[in-house]
């Protein structure tokens, strides 16, 4: 019988789906400058971030208002002051800054109460929370220059914002920020955005930026890049531009404050957002700490700590025993996770080369780092390698994660199926489960999500 041809559609949402997954309930910080909402598509990207919203992604969105503050001095006469980088805020442009920050919120605000527009949606009810969930303080008296309104981050009130977000609402962040005696202070939307991921712990932090001149040295975008290589870039000898320079740093300070990674998406692009966030190609740059946490190879000085991760498994039976002097024959089979020193995950790969196929095993991850999508990087990472080899069929062995393979795409097999020197190993007595999954050549190289 002849198989149809699969619709592009049903591709497109069998290739999100892991990702709608993946992103529900995870709190995501989203900043985007005040020159988009100039932009024609602003009513569009408002759209895709309420639709995040319907898909379970906990948000704080928080805007800048530069044009607009700067459109209302203009109109006054007033002058526009910039120093280092950071507007000069007297009294006059304080008075600019609360027009446009107030003005701007309730656009956005009324562009969210719409739903979904014109779909089925279109009557849900997206909540918004604002308010003085930022305190700040002045940035004072630097080089000489007082700076007079403009401030920086103090603090952030991460129980106010938690507390909404768990209530369903988005919270939606201005760039200003109030002090104890009652003070206001203008501040960059960057600065309220890093600080706000940092303090909640956001699973991501997004930056709407032009990311055009984020090239290689073959011209070809850099869809990818860890912490420190930000830092080189910026360090090097190629200027790039302020926006983008900052989104960097921005970046840069996110992850090494626990934020594991920033998107700097693709401003200029229709939809850029959710398909950087739901699609293997993606449509921008991201930036991870792999400095702060990275996944390698295991060497003999691991074997101690997959012992000590594993063990805890071996007693409730999820795992197959395993002794030191077997793992330490085994070392080379077997990838981890590893953040300053500690594993936080492993798994081996046992390959067939003969029969083109290969075994998954031992995949355990921390009890207190679960959740954060490390076994989905370690099998991912094993397929790779099993592909390198020529391996076209992955097997598992399991007894209690039996759902959580099939979601990966293994489907239930058979003793038969398994090599001959497996089958013989083959433990009836623990009765595991056996999982297939055949591997098809990769064309596109899929992003960390």
């Amino acid at each position: 019988m002849k198989k149809n041809p699969t619709s592009p559609h049903v591709a497109w949402f069998r290739d999100a789906a892991p990702y709608i997954n993946a992103h529900r309930e995870r709190t995501f910080v989203i900043c985007f400058g005040g020159e988009a909402a100039l932009q024609p598509g602003f009513a569009a990207l408002l759209h895709d971030i309420a639709i995040l919203q319907t898909l379970g992604v906990r948000l704080v969105l928080v805007h800048g208002a530069r044009p607009q503050i700067e459109e209302r001095l203009r109109a006054r006469g007033a002058q526009i002051q910039y120093v280092n980088g950071l507007r000069l805020t007297d009294d006059s442009a304080l008075q600019a800054v609360k027009e446009a920050a107030g003005s701007l919120r309730a656009e956005i605000e009324a562009l969210l109460s719409m739903g979904l527009a014109n779909t089925p949606m279109s009557g849900v009810r997206v909540r918004v929370s604002s308010g003085n969930f930022v305190t700040a303080r002045p940035l004072g008296v630097r080089d000489g220059v007082d700076y007079q309104h403009t401030g920086e981050v103090r603090r952030v009130d991460t129980e106010g914002m938690k507390h909404h977000l768990q209530a369903g609402d988005m919270v939606l962040l201005p760039p200003m920020g109030y002090s104890p005696t009652g003070e206001i202070f203008n501040l960059t939307a960057e600065d309220v955005a890093t600080a706000a991921a940092a303090a909640l712990g956001a699973d991501k932090l997004i930056f709407f930026s032009d990311t055009s001149a984020l090239r290689n040295a073959s011209r070809r975008p850099i869809t990818q890049m860890t912490a420190d290589q930000a830092q080189a870039l910026l360090n090097g000898r190629r200027r790039l531009p302020e926006e983008l320079a900052l989104h960097l740093k921005c970046a840069i300070s996110a992850s090494r404050q626990s934020v594991e990674r920033v998107h700097l998406v693709d401003r200029n692009r229709d939809g850029a957002l959710l398909m950087e966030l739901y699609t293997r190609e993606g449509a921008g740059t991201l930036i991870t700490g792999e400095n702060y946490e990275r996944l390698r190879q295991a060497t003999i000085e691991d074997v101690g700590g997959i012992l000590e991760l594993i063990q805890p498994l071996e007693v409730e039976g999820i795992l197959v025993r395993r002794s030191r002097e077997q793992l330490e024959l085994e070392i080379e089979r077997f990838y981890v996770i590893e953040r300053d020193g500690m594993i936080l995950a492993c798994a081996a790969l046992y390959p067939s080369t003969e029969e083109a196929v290969a075994e998954v095993a031992c995949v355990a991850v921390h009890p207190e780092h679960r959740g954060g999508g490390r076994a989905d990087m370690l099998v991912e990472h094993l397929e790779a390698q099993a592909r390198h080899l020529g391996i076209t069929r992955l097997f598992v062995l399991t007894t209690r994660t039996a759902h959580w393979f099939r979601e990966r795409g293994f489907e239930p097999g058979e003793i038969q199926s398994l090599p001959i020197s497996r089958q013989q190993m083959y433990n009836i007595q623990r009765n595991s489960k056996i999982f297939i999954k055949p591997l098809q050549p990769r064309h596109t190289r899929r992003k960390l999500a």
